[in-house]
């Protein structure tokens, strides 16, 4: 490395270091700040990434080839692998030394990345959480053990464990060559649900088998990057990874009566299926209507009852995959059908216990098929062939196969709340296909990159399954018991993965709402979809930073945005707009009065309450109502009447939820003052109605102002005013109106769209505003228990009153 590149290297660390401070240009003042460039803030363009935020002539990244050969001893509970890494340098350096994940070391007491959170001594606990909290000088005997590291010619490598990290010493590996090594390991697999984590096994008592998810199972290479050298930070369970795209050829020997679910394509079907088996899987090839089960519930029932002693080998191929898991179980039932993406068909898979089945085998992979589609239309085409959702009680992706949950009670009835939650759970980890595994940012530090954008499309993918799905990430309105919390509880969008501390709102919540507010009320749909479809296809099979995001968004756009990124991704500041008085005048005539301003007040009597009413919003947000009045939007459930159930209908009006609103008070009208009139000016301006609205900031965060208008003959007027209104004055504001009716009441945002904290400063006049009672009724119904049914099930009792 040179010394202008250490130097280079140097200002980009530096750059990315700084990148989560807000700098003020004129701190202290009212004006000079929110509305700045965001300058320096953001790294500097070069030749790897331009200012218009596209990979630059001199864009690189490495490449890492798999070929791996493991096999799962279900007795013992132990897998063994041995693999072969051919690792490109594509970067201007020469490299010394590599870096290994070893992420199963997170399970080990001695060599886990060691991040602890404060405790403090209960008021009592049992003999073994004391036994539990005792220092630990013996390995549990989880983790990784390294049982052979040579090059290609069989020398040893000499290597360093630090914790959840590995460091491999290499002859110098010079730009544009290539290093060829192999690793012999073993590991001991963890209960997942008794221990956490996301790899591991589940066990059912009822049946005596095992569910295996085989996640970040094998080491593989950590990122080298232009903007930021090795990504080597520990693995502490919660910032998920940075990866190096690669082709991947496995095989798993198994128990050959095991069904194996994996990243990739099977290169053995016809070795590993019975005929009938593959009869029906090459039948899901072409049905694009409805799933067809490969391995049916009777069959996987019967596999349950009697254990093989044989075992069978699987062999799959990924190409271009920044990494790859897999998943065996004889529980499983399997089914599939084709989704067309540009072209070609991608098989839409599932596989799933009987425990799941009444679920997942009517939506798993119609969900599927509807994610990737959905995801296709707003990025990029799903370029894989395979798209899988397995049921694991769990919720985590990898490229082509992600584990979620979604359980039924014994009798196969569900709730609604499990339904729409399994759902939810199998779009967002079908759609981390696109945001990170194609799109491939570094999720160790910016996990909104991560989880934000994917959240943002998730919401966009359940807006347009069921015009009625409760989408909780994305609606701004569901935003805003995060954004009133004290600021001692809040960090910026734009911190570091491990340093959050309301991890869900900030990560994935904050992040999707603000990319919705973009697209709804300050980009409009046209411009906003256009850059983010450029974005997508400028960084699929990249690295991205936020720079490059935010570049991109504004280059494709023709929108200065550098202040909703300032206010929404690097502050805390909360979105609190108040109409503090309204002048109100009409021409007088034959004087000249004083002007006069009228404040607004009032509240709401709160209404009836209905126990486990339809699971839908309170509230319905403008994309709702605009999915809904678009002619071109075919919502999912219309297409396939076979994707509804009872609670499809439920939601559409079985029964009722009671709302009450109370009026609020008018205001009493000053004269303007008016010089004297001619008759044509009289009749001219007679008619005319003026109004002054006097606004403030009091959250901090700038944002558009929405102002509707309600007039006394009942027809309304929107006038959406852009956040710029507030670049000279960030603290206080005013707009002159003049109508050609008598305004009965003004509001601020009625539809809910810019996340403001405090709608009791919203209104002046006869406008009503929500109670503390209503706020309460739409945050109800709250996320599920993962997997299971909660509270009444009205599907349950409908079929017990049959």
């Amino acid at each position: 490395m040179n010394k202008f590149y250490k130097l280079f290297s140097l200002l980009a660390i530096t750059s990315q270091i700084a990148v989560a401070q807000n700098i003020l240009n004129n701190p202290g003042s009212n004006h000079g700040n929110k509305f700045e460039q965001l300058g320096t803030i953001l790294n500097t363009p070069n030749e790897q990434r331009t200012a218009s935020g596209a990979p630059g002539i001199k864009y690189w990244q490495q490449r890492a080839d798999y070929n791996i050969k493991c096999e799962l001893d279900e007795k013992a509970l132990t897998l063994n692998g041995s693999e072969t890494i051919t690792y490109h340098n594509n970067s201007p350096d020469v490299l010394t030394y590599i870096w290994i994940q070893l992420d199963e070391n997170e399970h080990n007491n001695l060599r886990n990345a060691g991040y602890q959170n404060s405790s403090r001594m209960p008021a009592g606990a049992t003999t073994a959480q004391v036994d539990n909290l005792a220092p630990k000088t013996e390995s549990n005997g989880y983790g990784i053990a390294i049982k052979k590291l040579t090059d290609a010619t069989g020398k040893k490598l000499s290597y360093t464990i630090n914790k959840t990290m590995m460091r491999i010493e290499i002859p110098a590996l010079k730009s544009g060559a290539v290093f060829v090594f192999n690793i012999d390991w073993s590991y001991k697999i963890t209960d997942r649900i008794a221990g956490g984590g996301r790899g591991g096994y589940e066990f059912f008592p009822a049946d005596g088998n095992h569910l295996f998810t085989m996640a970040q199972w094998f080491p593989r290479l950590c990122v080298y990057s232009d903007f930021q050298g090795w990504q080597n930070h520990q693995f502490t369970g919660r910032g998920e990874f940075a990866l190096t795209f690669g082709n991947y050829n496995v095989q798993m020997t198994v128990p050959a009566d095991h069904m194996v679910g994996s990243t990739g394509e099977c290169l053995n079907y016809s070795a590993v299926l019975t005929p009938t088996q593959l009869a029906r899987y090459n039948k899901a090839k072409t049905s694009t209507i409805a799933p067809v089960e490969i391995v049916t519930l009777a069959e996987a029932k019967a596999a349950e009852a009697k254990k093989s002693e044989a075992k069978k080998t699987w062999v799959f191929q990924a190409n271009n995959v920044r990494d790859f898991a897999w998943t065996s179980s004889r529980k499983f039932v399997w089914d599939a059908m084709a989704q067309p993406i540009a072209g070609k068909n991608v098989m839409c898979m599932s596989f799933y216990g009987k425990e799941a089945y009444s679920l997942y085998s009517k939506f798993s992979s119609r969900a599927v098929a509807h994610t990737i589609k959905t995801y296709s239309d707003f990025t990029i085409p799903y370029p894989y062939p395979v798209a899988q959702s397995i049921e694991a009680a769990n919720g985590m992706e990898y490229p082509m196969i992600c584990f979620n949950y979604g359980r039924t009670d014994a009798d196969g009835t569900y709730s609604e709340s499990t339904k729409n939650g399994m759902l939810g759970v199998v779009i967002h980890e079908v759609g981390h296909n696109f945001f990170p595994m194609i799109i491939n940012s570094d999720e160790r530090q910016w996990t909104w990159m991560d989880e934000g954008l994917n959240s943002f499309v998730e919401y966009l993918t359940e807006e347009l399954w069921d015009n009625k799905f409760p989408s909780k990430k994305g609606p701004a309105y569901t935003i805003v018991p995060y954004m009133k919390l004290p600021k001692d509880q809040l960090e910026p969008i734009m911190s570091n993965s491990e340093n959050i501390v309301n991890f869900g709102p900030n990560a994935y919540s904050k992040p999707a709402t603000g990319l919705n507010i973009l697209r709804e009320t300050i980009m409009g749909r046209e411009l906003f979809d256009y850059a983010f479809k450029e974005y997508s296809r400028r960084w699929a099979f990249r690295h991205p930073t936020p720079a490059d995001l935010f570049r991109t968004m504004e280059d494709a756009s023709g929108e200065d945005l550098d202040w909703f990124w300032r206010g929404w991704f690097y502050g805390t500041d909360p979105v609190d707009i108040s109409l503090d008085s309204v002048r109100y005048a009409k021409p007088d005539f034959s004087t000249t009065a004083a002007g006069g301003a009228g404040r607004f007040g009032g509240g709401n009597r709160p209404g009836g309450v209905r126990v486990d009413p339809p699971a839908v919003n309170a509230f319905e947000d403008i994309s709702k109502i605009r999915n809904r009045q678009d002619a071109n939007i075919k919502f999912y459930t219309d297409k396939d009447l076979a994707a509804r159930d009872f609670y499809w209908k439920y939601d559409r009006g079985l029964t009722t939820v009671d709302t009450t609103l109370a009026a609020r008070p008018q205001v009493q009208p000053a004269r303007l003052p008016m010089e004297e009139f001619r008759a044509d000016e009289k009749a001219k301006y007679g008619n005319k109605f003026f109004y002054e609205l006097n606004f403030s900031n009091k959250g901090g965060l700038v944002m558009p102002i929405i102002v509707e208008f309600t007039f006394k003959d009942g027809t309304k007027l929107m006038d959406r005013i852009p956040a710029q209104i507030w670049r000279l004055n960030e603290l206080k504001t005013s707009k002159f109106y003049v109508h050609d009716k008598e305004v009965a009441s003004i509001k601020l945002d009625p539809l809910r769209e810019t996340a403001d904290i405090d709608e009791t400063n919203n209104a002046w006049g006869g406008g009503s505003t929500p109670s503390k009672f209503q706020l309460f009724k739409m945050r109800a119904g709250g996320a599920p228990a993962r997997g299971q049914s909660v509270g009444s099930n009205p599907m349950q009792m409908e079929k017990k009153s049959k």
